[in-house]
């Protein structure tokens, strides 16, 4: 993953140095003591690059969370207005090579195209090109924040029928870096467009003497080449590159206007006197920038249209930064469950069992749309954390060695049904609606009864069961006799459907976990969990290396691998054709990355065919649960495992709201201070102009 990341920077780094040759300007010398000089003479401009290109990586972990909990999705809107063109740029020029070179040019030639556009004006002392090309550079950036966190767009290679990805699936090294990097839905503006379309209206904005002819010319060849290449690929809209343009133009505004403030504090032939003065006189120091403080807050008192303005952004940014806080943190935590052992969920419900207690574990139960209250704890059997507990519907079932009880959530005082058993292995609860049936796997055997007590028939073999799982009527199990099969069958009628599973990734994944010493063997392979709705099957296989999830349609049998093959995928839920699972991603078992050792939580909304990443930290989440309303999983904490219970319609909360609310208020004031302000500004101007 790193590997091909590397080549493609020192490539792009090693060609701007050989071009500085071509590209300098005629009178310009190439000296070797230049390359150590340019450093100290232009070291904040470097900064302020370095600071944009880290910045992308925080911002992109946002971003996924954001889509993952607000499902801010504009491409259908996007699609609407093309449709299928660019399938048809692609369709009409796809070729091996192509793909190949224009992948590597996507890449490698954006890295050089962003670090040159400094460097050599850096390097050739051209100080007025290298001000306004560093603030275009960061002003796009800047700019595109707002469209990246609320105006997400996906690539196009993931929701345009037949469209592929060429790109990002090349090969698996590749296709995990892009995966890495990359959320696929910041395709509005399309960087790869408005950064070195900015540093060419730049150069033919300010290159006043044509010193930059050539490079101005070369840059506009590459910005061509560039909207060929991301349609091509399957990443970007033709709409993308209109964005990528027009943020470009306001950027190279924004710099001409914020140069001359900007640089007069951070040009660095005056700001290492400043640093000098810090370190050896302080309260010089102190007394020169307080006055300056004092005298632009003195501005604020008596605000023309400028000061406005100023505030009116400020406060749009406070609002956006308080909403996505509180849209990036909707998953709350269980009040009360101290020490989760487990934990089982219906519509609205959740129960837990937590071993906090020295008789044993304690099952509670929580009801959803009061998750600031503390969780009830139930009648209940004496429980441990190998205890046998499932919620279905409005009922709780729960089992130790010797005794069973089931009880309504609606009155967890009382016992609903209650008998007497002698160790099982599984109870499973299947909800019909008018009535509920109890499945007992016990030595192999399955058997069904209500909860009259009334055995039921299930029409099916019923010997060398190893598990089962019910969703209304239907039930699904595994046969010790066929370990490569999930089969399906129904209470109400007779015989059974099987589902032969496939846990097989691509040739060139298993090809990777080869060369990672951890080899796959799928003839041996074990199916560990099922779970289904009335659509699709999510069956969790195990192939010696790693934990595969398949995802198989009950109706078509298509089956597909969830998640990324050379990394385990485990703990699958499912319901009304959303899934949920964990998966400790990015993790290389030959080559281990701290930050890859947790797991964390990725959802799927099966008709839309995008994969969310809900958490994108380093603390390690598992055992997702997918509810009618809510999605809930557990998560390791400095205080022990909690649960988290996320909400799939985001809510704001009250302080967001008042905020909002205010900053509504107050922003359309200024607004219209702000024009109000401008119009006699300009009048007064017109005015002075015409006396003068």
């Amino acid at each position: 993953m790193q590997g091909v990341y590397l080549t493609w920077m020192i490539s792009a780094l090693a060609l701007g140095v050989l071009l500085l040759p071509v590209f300098k300007p005629k009178w310009m010398e190439l000296k070797l003591t230049t390359f150590v000089d340019f450093f100290r003479r232009y070291w904040i401009h470097i900064l302020i690059l370095f600071m944009i290109y880290n910045a992308k990586d925080g911002l992109d972990e946002i971003d996924r969370i954001l889509m993952a909990s607000t499902g801010l999705d504009m491409t259908p809107w996007i699609y609407a207005i093309e449709g299928n063109l660019v399938l048809h740029v692609q369709q009409y020029f796809e070729a091996e090579w192509l793909t190949i070179t224009l992948t590597h040019f996507y890449v490698a030639g954006f890295m050089f195209i962003c670090y040159v556009s400094v460097f050599y004006f850096a390097y050739f002392d051209d100080r007025w090109m290298a001000d306004r090309i560093t603030l275009t550079i960061a002003w796009v950036y800047i700019l595109a924040i707002p469209f990246y966190l609320f105006f997400n767009v996906r690539v196009t290679g993931s929701y345009i029928p037949e469209m592929k990805t060429l790109a990002y699936s090349l090969n698996p090294e590749i296709a995990d870096w892009f995966r890495r990097i990359d959320p696929f839905t910041n395709c509005m503006p399309s960087l790869h467009i408005g950064i070195p379309y900015a540093v060419w209206l730049c150069m033919k904005r300010f290159d006043h003497d044509d010193r930059w002819e050539l490079y101005r010319k070369i840059v506009f060849a590459y910005v061509m080449l560039t909207a060929f290449t991301i349609i091509y690929l399957g990443i970007h809209w033709i709409l993308d590159i209109a964005g990528g343009m027009i943020i470009a133009s306001i950027a190279v505004n924004l710099a001409d206007k914020t140069s001359k403030p900007i640089w007069s504090i951070l040009d660095e032939r005056t700001i290492n006197s400043r640093l000098v003065t810090v370190l050896t006189n302080p309260k010089k120091a102190y007394k020169i920038v307080s006055q300056k403080v004092a005298k632009s807050a003195k501005s604020f008192l008596k605000p023309t249209s400028r000061e406005t303005g100023i505030m009116a952004v400020i406060l749009v940014i406070i609002v956006a930064s308080v909403i996505t806080w509180d849209l990036t943190h909707q998953s709350l935590s269980a009040k009360g469950v101290e020490a989760p052992e487990g934990a089982s969920g219906a519509d609205g419900w959740l129960a837990t069992l937590d071993n906090t207690s020295e008789f044993g574990a304690v099952l509670k139960l929580y009801d959803l749309s009061e998750l600031d209250k503390d969780g009830i704890e139930v009648i209940q059997p004496n429980l441990s954390v190998n205890s046998i507990y499932h919620i279905s519907g409005d009922k709780l079932v729960m089992a130790n060695a010797t005794d069973l009880y089931v009880i309504d959530v609606t009155s967890p005082e009382e016992i609903f049904y209650q008998k007497s058993i002698n160790g099982i292995e599984q109870i499973e609860m299947c909800d019909l609606g008018e009535y509920y049936v109890l499945l007992t796997l016990e030595d192999g055997a399955l058997s069904a009864e209500n909860l009259d007590g009334e055995a039921i028939d299930l029409s099916i073999d019923v010997n060398n069961i190893s598990y089962v799982n019910c969703q209304g009527n239907d039930f699904a199990y595994l046969s010790e006799n066929y370990p490569d099969k999930v089969f399906m069958s129904n209470l109400e009628l007779s015989g059974a459907l099987s589902y032969q599973i496939n846990a097989s990734a691509e040739e060139e994944v298993e090809q990777v976990l080869a060369d990672w010493d951890t080899p796959v063997d799928i003839q041996n392979a074990t199916i560990t969990n099922i779970v289904f709705d009335k659509s699709h099957l999510l069956v969790s296989v195990n192939v010696s290396s790693v934990d595969r999830i398949v995802l198989v349609d009950r109706e078509s049998t298509d089956y597909r691998l969830l998640g990324d093959g050379k990394y385990s995928s485990y703990d699958p839920s499912i319901r009304d054709g959303i899934v949920a699972w964990a998966m400790k991603d990015h993790l290389n078992p030959s080559s281990p990355i701290e930050e890859y050792f947790d797991g964390e939580i990725f959802y799927m909304e099966i008709a839309d065919n995008f994969t969310h990443v809900l958490t994108a930290d380093e603390v390690d989440q598992w055992g997702p649960i997918v509810l009618e309303d809510h999605l809930v999983y557990f998560e390791e904490s400095n205080d022990g495992v909690i649960i988290q219970v996320h909400t799939w319609e985001p809510e704001l909360k009250s302080y967001s709201n008042i905020i909002l609310q205010s900053g509504s208020v107050i922003g359309i004031m200024l607004v219209f201070a702000y024009i109000n302000q401008r119009q006699t500004e300009i009048k007064n101007s017109k005015f002075q102009s015409e006396e003068e």
